[in-house]
């Protein structure tokens, strides 16, 4: 009788399958986030420790990477960016195990990251990867690190965020950015968006319980769940079914303070992955219309297996557009236009922990100019009474507030009716901005 291949653990090298995900981020410059989850795909059918432990060393060795180099700068002769990039992914991997994974050996961190440089064709610098990583798993104790009286310099390095980042986020939160540095580090649960259209908050969190995984209530909209214990998320019962989605309860609470309702026209302007547009058409329920856009042709399809899934197809019209460019026979008939510009992403590197990496500070005036542009257009959408939701998963003030203010000047019928800013290691949840304003024509 053949075995269902599902029933049957495949045997991986979990730390080659990590090194090839770094690889991948070093050489093709793929999200970290998608470079695993790729991987994890691909070995979908191994066993759950297996994949944990794949996960724990990609996710640690890129959001300890500016910590990671710095260690092994002290003990190796060659400093890392003058490393070839595989040599350099074995190190980090190496050094990230020694410093941070407890039930790790030492021994076994090193001699398995021997191993991988002489299968992938790097025999003859073997001895260097030994000799570094066995220095730095006798010396880790002895390690120095820059005095804590220097703040910029102190926490790039013990947090592995950019020196320039660090500087920026004291200089805007001077009483708060220890916690928001720190926040970033925070192990958190994962946060869900009950579809109620479909089933009850209770319901789903009673199903979810019965089936192992803990369940908790949100802690700032009554449609979250905080829930932990699980495999995959696409395996989760009541997933397939459209019973949920996974939001950021920042997220969720943005789109609430929009008031929309049964009947509205609401348009989303950049609606990737549809987050906001699915709890737009939820809030709908059953009636009005969802016009859900985003400039990248290849991002609609998330949109539309989203909207498909929870059921939402006949509320949500999707389409591929510019969102600096106004659509003319639209103009003036939204309710409510959700505006969720892109931005830096500074809220969000607990989830996205190579943003920090990408970013560098010119961009930010780049965004701005960017961000202004799609909220002046989205204005135009707005009829006599509407709403327009800006917002960002950023908490840099020149994206956030000092954009909204910007706006109000230029469209002085614009009228701010509330704010509201999350910062996380905060307020735990995701760092996210959003602006309510109502347009009094």
């Amino acid at each position: 009788m053949q075995q269902d291949k599902k029933s049957v653990k495949k045997e991986i090298n979990t730390r080659d399958i990590a090194l090839s995900v770094l690889m991948d981020i070093e050489t093709n410059g793929t999200f970290s986030n998608v470079a695993l989850a790729k991987a994890l795909k691909k070995n979908q059918f191994s066993d759950k420790t297996d994949r944990a432990f794949i996960s724990r060393l990609v996710e640690g060795s890129v959001e300890r990477r500016i910590t990671i180099d710095y260690i092994i700068n002290q003990f190796s002769k060659t400093k890392v960016n003058k490393c070839k990039p595989l040599i350099r992914c074995i190190l980090r991997l190496g050094t990230y195990q020694i410093m941070y994974m407890d039930k790790v050996p030492d021994s076994a961190a090193c001699n398995e990251s021997v191993k991988l440089a002489g299968k992938h064709g790097f025999g003859t610098l073997s001895g260097y990867v030994n000799a570094v990583l066995r220095s730095i798993a006798a010396g880790k104790d002895t390690i120095v690190y820059p005095d804590e009286t220097k703040k910029a310099a102190y926490y790039s390095i013990m947090y592995s965020i950019p020196e320039w980042l660090c500087q920026k986020l004291i200089a805007d939160y001077p009483d708060k950015y220890e916690a928001i540095i720190k926040g970033c580090f925070e192990d958190r649960k994962t946060t869900i968006r009950v579809n109620e259209i479909k089933i009850s908050v209770d319901e789903l969190a009673e199903g979810l319980s019965q089936k192992g995984i803990a369940v908790e209530k949100g802690r700032y909209s009554r449609k979250a769940l905080l829930i932990d214990g699980y495999d995959f998320i696409r395996r989760i019962p009541g997933y397939k079914e459209g019973y949920f989605s996974v939001q950021d309860e920042s997220s969720m609470c943005a789109v609430e303070a929009a008031g929309i309702k049964p009947g509205d026209i609401v348009i989303d302007v950049c609606a990737a992955p549809g987050g906001k547009t699915t709890l737009a058409a939820e809030y709908l329920n059953g009636c009005g219309k969802v016009y859900s856009m985003d400039i990248s042709a290849d991002k609609l399809e998330l949109i539309e297996d989203n909207v498909s899934r929870l059921g939402l197809d006949d509320v949500v019209e999707i389409s591929a557009h510019d969102a600096t460019i106004v659509i003319p026979e639209l103009e003036g008939k939204a309710d409510v236009v959700l505006c969720d510009v892109p931005c830096s992403g500074l809220g969000i590197i607990g989830r996205k922990n190579d943003i920090k990496y990408r970013l560098v500070e010119s961009q930010l005036e780049e965004l701005t100019e960017l961000q202004m542009k799609i909220a002046h257009t989205a204005v135009g959408y707005l009829k006599k009474g509407g709403t327009l939701l800006y917002s960002t998963c950023t908490i840099n003030p020149r994206e956030n507030r000092e954009n909204v203010e910007l706006l109000l000047e230029t469209h002085p019928k614009l009228k701010l009716c509330s704010d509201r800013l999350f910062l996380q290691g905060v307020d735990s949840c995701d760092g996210f901005y959003y602006a309510v304003m109502k347009y009094e024509a």
